[in-house]
């Protein structure tokens, strides 16, 4: 039995094997638990092992591509037309094989540890963040309800709760004002979670050439440059500056038909989160880029007269992104002197 592709479809105990020959003939169908995955492949003939980009197929990824595996994966969207008939696992990883054989598809490198490792820091921060920010919420709806408005930014709300701590305050009740230093306590022990994450991010930026490279770049900082290196790597995966662009979901999605193009907003497909963290630093960046004598304030101040604002910061981003692949391909850092308009 020569099995050119063997398609993995991955469940939670459960996987589905599928194996092709040269031909596209299916000569292997096989249900594996998870933990015998790696065993009844690792004795196979070296070949194509394809699975779709999903939670544990990075791991599984490095530990057969050590054994002589070629390993190709492949984002699910991509793979979803292959499928045949009903849906059910053994059907999906015929259609992950046949998928993989296609010479057009688009395939996403393997991550290495310490890529998925700094991926699963910034997780972590995010989830930490977005309990931060639903805590203040849940303290200005708080304070709403007993008649009292606090100004907008999260400094202010903690002086104005600094206030109502005091106990000769008859704004609220001495049950409330314990919620209230309750929550503050929790708020305290996020602040403090988070520092401990970011200055993790600023030793691993210092410490990685990647990430110090990225940091040169306007708009790209600590966070940026740790998000990309562990998202992108070294932009390998993308042959030019809009691929990366297009894969971080900043190009316009089209609708064109009949010869007449039609170009709509942009994609937003790709990683969320380092999309928006990216925009917000361009958003950030832009007054600063704008004042200097370069190629790319000039860009920005002539973009800026004919379009609205959130469409350059939108356009920066996708520039910025440009720039972010021919920092990493070049292995050189950014030169504001000579960046293309």
């Amino acid at each position: 039995m020569s099995i050119f592709v063997l398609g993995i479809d991955l469940g939670k105990n459960v996987c589905s094997l599928v194996g092709l020959d040269e031909t596209g003939a299916v000569v292997l169908r096989r249900r594996l638990r998870r933990d015998d995955v790696v065993g009844f492949v690792g004795e196979m003939e070296p070949c194509i092992v394809a699975m779709e980009a999903c939670c544990g197929a990075h791991h599984l990824g490095r530990v057969l591509g050590a054994r002589d595996h070629a390993i190709r994966l492949m984002s699910p969207e991509y793979v979803r037309p292959y499928v045949k008939a009903n849906k059910n696992d053994d059907h999906d990883a015929e259609a992950i094989a046949e998928a993989a054989t296609r010479p057009t598809m688009r395939f996403v490198p393997v991550k290495s540890e310490a890529q998925s490792d700094i991926q699963a820091l910034h997780r972590a921060r995010s989830r930490l963040v977005a309990e931060r920010t639903a805590l203040i919420n849940h303290l200005r709806a708080l304070l709403l309800e007993r008649g009292i408005v606090v100004a907008q930014g999260r400094r202010k709300l903690e002086d104005a709760l600094g206030v109502f701590a005091d106990e000769d305050d008859p704004r609220l009740s001495s049950r409330v004002r314990l919620l209230v230093e309750d929550l503050r306590a929790e708020w305290r022990s996020l602040d403090e979670r988070i520092a401990a994450f970011d200055a993790e991010f600023v030793r691993m930026a210092r410490d990685d050439d990647m990430a110090r490279r990225l940091s040169t770049i306007p708009g790209i900082g600590i966070i940026n440059a740790t998000a990309l290196v562990a998202a992108v790597g070294d932009a390998a995966g993308s042959r030019r500056g809009r691929d990366l662009a297009a894969w971080l979901g900043l190009t316009p999605r089209q609708a064109t038909t009949g010869g007449k193009p039609r170009l709509l907003g942009i994609s937003k497909r790709g990683n969320r989160y380092l999309r928006a963290n990216l925009i917000h630093g361009a958003r950030a960046v832009l007054p600063r880029i704008m004042a200097q004598d370069t190629p790319l304030g000039e860009w920005a101040r002539g973009l800026l007269e004919r379009a609205h604002k959130n469409i350059v910061v939108v356009a920066l981003t996708a520039k910025l992104a440009r720039i972010v692949w021919a920092v990493l391909r070049m292995k050189r850092s950014f030169d504001p002197a000579i960046a293309a308009a």
